[in-house]
């Protein structure tokens, strides 16, 4: 490597001026390997220049040129890669970022070495070197050192000898050297004796330095005198420090006694303190006072101050028995001891409270029982107020009860269920047994109504009966109910059977009256079951200490979905077992209230089964207040069981709502009609007349109007295909009239009520109306003008052919005199009584109710003028100048048609 050094230096940086101070030999890292070198050079010239330049060996020849030179001012960053590893990669960052991958990492150090030293003395620039040891950087000896022998080192020492051998003069050297080369004027011309001069006078300097140096010799022995005393004087010290070192050690064992004895009292202090700190604890947690012992044992729970005394005290015994003992208390004798008498007292209190609120709920329901006979008559529940607060003033006591002993807890639970049900069941039987008393006095009413109807009007009643068939048998639940529904003979029954089916009867035979007096009956009923609920259901959350969650949970009873599927749960399984594992305390509430009230469910439907028995129209009733009910209930818990109860009675309602839907289609497709009469409006089209005027007024505001809307869809639809059908079937009448008559009174009736989801029938109502009109007027009004009416057939016929419409006169068969001979046999006259005839065929076809007898005439009379223009029309265009004209005029036909009109 040196013989490299020389060699660049001679043959490429000294002609430039250029000393040669640092060399590595590198290729570029990640490529194919060629060789070259990295030169860290200095110019000769001021100002001072450094460089790194890269060689390379020329490709013709054994000599080197320079390839690429970058100025050292521009290098930012020297990256070593690793500063704790041998590593020859290293990176330059000039402009662009440079790899080099160097023959050994020794190189590689010793020129990063060079950069920094040629930095720190030409530039002093922030060059930022990454990955290099701060040895290298700033001890540069040990640097050294830890080069190998070798080239390497070589190249390092030399690096340093240049730098050393090369230092910049200053501006005294460079004056006395100018001087003492003008002293000596053969010093440029004669180099060898200008050395020698000066290595004379260098011997001459050395000379006077070493008797100078001999001089001071005695300056020299009284600086050893002084030496020699001093050291003297330490050793005094020395001395004095060791006595004084025994001393301290004495103290400082003395010290450490004292300490030992002060850790131990301050040990000994600590425990006290904890001990105390126990004791305390004990004393304070562990002790109940005598008046709570007193209250406990032997505590008044009949007056409010002895309640609140034992609440006092069952707090303070569970805040004894729930303390958190630290550990190591349980072996101790009195902590055992009190917690005996706290479980002994626990066991005793609670054996009390049980038998007393077990005698309070006895007491109470014997007085609650004699309030039964003064509500009996009267369509209302008894109150619970009374009860619920008298017992509320123990439920902090069931609440220690629940927390201390819960077998107790749940077994008082159980009694207060079991008492409860006994008694709202006495109840709510009582009061459903008012209210169908109530709602069969209302059909006991309207029997009176329908004893003086003619008796062949109760026949054809009872003939329709037939077709409808009876909704269900009543479910008595009462003595006095079934006596009420089964007396009479047996012509009665039979007339009451007619009375109260629903499909055999129209709104004007029962009165609107009976019905709003039904509605009432079930919405008092409704109203008196849903606050007893809450508050009963309210109670139990507060006195057995049972939270309701308010959540958010989906509609517990849909009647369209349970319907769907053909497998309706009606009802939550009233008998459920306590000591089933409850998922959480909201479930035993619902639990508890299922037990408590599992008649509420079967008298509901009871009474809903004989108000669809009375009229299937009180179903629309009981939908609309059920629903309303049902949406109350969940907006205020959809969990609870009231929401729970009536979505399922809602259910069953629905189920007949839709079973009178269903009987009113049944009996419209089993209709029969007479032979020997004129059909006119038939009774399904009244009826769905009589259902729609009703079913608008009780859901005007309901909530559950889609109901009502299906309902009608299915009712208009099998409306409009019996229609069809009795239509097709009709001898006496023409199917026109029964299509027109029907249509246009069911459009009268959807245009007059205004049914929005009926907006499309309405039109297809009236479109089936106009064109039956149309096709009635036509079809009886057929050619009144026959013969004429063929002759034209015939010109028309000609014209077809393809005969001019001026040349048809002169056909054989269609001239003239043809023309003249067919007008003359239809004078004014016999048109008129041909008209007269149509008229009262039309009176005989059509019936009174609907009043269309005007329109029909009108009709007709529009299509007859229509055919006259049309006859007017062929002659003048057939048979032009002949001056033949009609017998009768238009002003005639109007003639006609008014007079026969008025005549009727």
């Amino acid at each position: 490597m040196t013989a490299i050094k020389h060699a660049l230096q001679r043959d490429i940086f000294t002609p430039n001026d250029e000393r040669l101070l640092g060399i590595v030999n590198v290729c570029k890292a990640g490529k194919k390997k060629k060789n070259c070198f990295l030169c860290a050079t200095v110019t000769t010239e001021r100002p001072v220049q450094v460089k790194v330049v890269k060689v390379k060996k020329s490709d013709k020849g054994d000599f080197y040129k320079r390839q690429q030179t970058w100025e050292l001012r521009d290098l930012t960053i020297v990256d070593a890669k690793d500063a704790s590893k041998e590593n020859p990669e290293f990176d330059l960052h000039f402009e662009k970022v440079y790899k080099w991958l160097a023959s050994s990492t020794a190189e590689k150090n010793s020129f990063i070495s060079c950069i920094w030293k040629l930095n720190q003395r030409y530039l002093r620039k922030k060059l930022e070197f990454v990955n290099v040891s701060s040895q290298l950087l700033e001890e540069l000896p040990k640097a050294e050192e830890s080069v190998p022998s070798g080239e390497s080192q070589s190249v390092a020492g030399g690096d340093e000898d240049a730098l050393e051998e090369y230092q910049e003069l200053s501006t005294r050297e460079e004056q006395d050297i100018e001087s003492m080369m003008e002293m000596c004027e053969y010093a440029v011309s004669n180099a060898e004796a200008f050395a020698e001069k000066l290595f004379k006078e260098l011997q001459v300097l050395d000379g006077a330095n070493i008797q100078s140096i001999m001089a001071s010799e005695k300056q020299v022995n009284i600086l050893m005198q002084l030496l020699d005393e001093a050291l003297a004087e330490v050793d005094t010290i020395e001395g004095k420090l060791s006595s004084y070192e025994e001393m301290l050690q004495s103290v400082k064992d003395q010290m450490d006694q004292i300490s030992q004895s002060n850790r131990l009292i301050q040990i000994s202090n600590t425990n006290n303190g904890k001990l105390l700190d126990d004791i305390q604890f004990l004393v304070n947690y562990m002790d109940l006072s005598k008046g709570h012992i007193r209250a406990l044992q032997e505590g008044d729970l009949t007056s409010p101050r002895g309640i609140e005394a034992c609440i006092s005290a069952s707090e303070a015994l569970l805040q004894c028995i729930n303390v958190a003992l630290h550990p190591g208390h349980e072996q101790l004798a009195a902590v055992n001891q009190q917690q005996k008498l706290f479980s002994d007292l626990r066991d005793t209190f609670a054996r009390r409270l049980t038998n007393h609120l077990n005698n309070v709920f006895v007491h109470q329901g014997h007085d609650q029982s004699s309030t039964l006979s003064q509500n009996s008559a009267e369509l209302t529940l008894p109150k619970h107020s009374p009860l619920h607060r008298d017992l509320l003033r123990y439920a902090k006591l069931m609440e220690w009860l629940k927390n201390t002993q819960r077998e107790k807890y749940e077994g008082l639970s159980r009694t207060y269920v079991d008492y409860m049900n006994r008694l709202y069941e006495r109840e709510i039987k009582d009061f459903f047994e008012v209210a169908k008393i109530k709602m069969a006095g209302t059909s006991k009413e309207a029997k009176g109504k329908f004893a003086t109807l003619p008796r062949k009007e109760s026949a054809l009643k009872q003939e329709t009966e037939s077709l409808h068939g009876s909704s269900g048998k009543l479910t008595g639940s009462t003595s006095s109910l079934n006596k009420l529904t089964v007396q009479g003979s047996n012509s009665r029954r039979s007339q009451s059977s007619s009375l109260l089916d629903m499909g055999n009867m129209s709104a004007s035979d029962l009165d609107v009256a009976d019905r709003t007096k039904f509605d009432k009956i079930f919405e008092q009923v409704l109203s008196e079951l849903e606050p007893l609920c809450l508050a009963e259901q309210d109670f139990i959350s507060k006195y057995f200490k049972l939270q309701q969650h308010q959540t958010v949970l989906p509609p517990l009873a849909q009647p369209e979905t349970e319907e769907a599927d053909g497998s309706i749960q009606s009802k939550i399984p009233p008998q459920a077992d306590h000591r089933h594992s409850l998922s959480s305390e909201k479930d035993m509430v619902r639990l508890m209230m299922n037990k408590i009230f599992q008649s509420i469910e079967p008298e509901l439907n009871s009474l809903i089964a004989l108000g669809d028995k009375i009229d299937s129209f009180h179903s629309l009733y009981m939908l609309v207040k059920m629903s309303h009910h049902v949406w109350t209930a969940e907006n205020v818990d959809p969990a609870s069981f009231l929401s729970t109860t009536l979505g399922n009675v809602l259910v069953t309602v629905k189920r007949n709502f839709d079973k009178c839907i269903s009987g009113q289609i049944k009996q419209m497709e089993e209709v029969k009609i007479s032979k020997k009469s004129k059909v006119g409006i038939l009774p399904f089209v009244t009826r769905f007349e009589e259902f729609a005027e009703l079913a608008e007024t009780i859901f005007r505001n309901a909530e559950r109007r889609g109901d009502l809307d299906k309902a009608y869809v299915k009712l208009i639809r099998a409306v409009f295909m019996n229609v069809e059908k009795v239509a097709s079937e009709s001898q006496k009448t023409p199917r026109d009239v029964v299509m027109m008559e029907n249509f246009h009174h069911i459009f009268s009736t959807l245009s007059r009520l205004k049914i929005s989801c009926l907006d499309a029938e309405r039109r297809e109502a009236k479109h089936k109306y106009t064109d039956h009109l149309q096709s009635y007027v036509i079809n009886s009004l057929g050619q009144p003008l026959e013969k004429l009416n063929h002759f034209f057939e015939g010109v028309e016929a000609r014209v077809a052919q393809g005969v001019r419409e001026e040349e048809v006169s002169y056909q054989l068969a269609f001239n003239k005199q043809e023309l003249r001979k067919v007008i003359k046999e239809y004078p004014g006259k016999e048109v008129k009584r041909g008209l007269d005839n149509l008229y009262k065929k039309v009176d005989k076809h059509l019936c009174e109710e609907e009043s269309l007898l005007q329109v029909v005439w009108h009709s007709m009379q529009d299509e007859f003028i229509r055919q006259y223009k049309h006859f007017e029309g062929l002659i003048g265009r057939c048979y032009p100048g002949s001056g033949i004209t009609m017998e009768f005029t238009i002003q005639d036909i109007l003639e006609y048609f008014s007079s026969i009109a008025q005549s009727h």
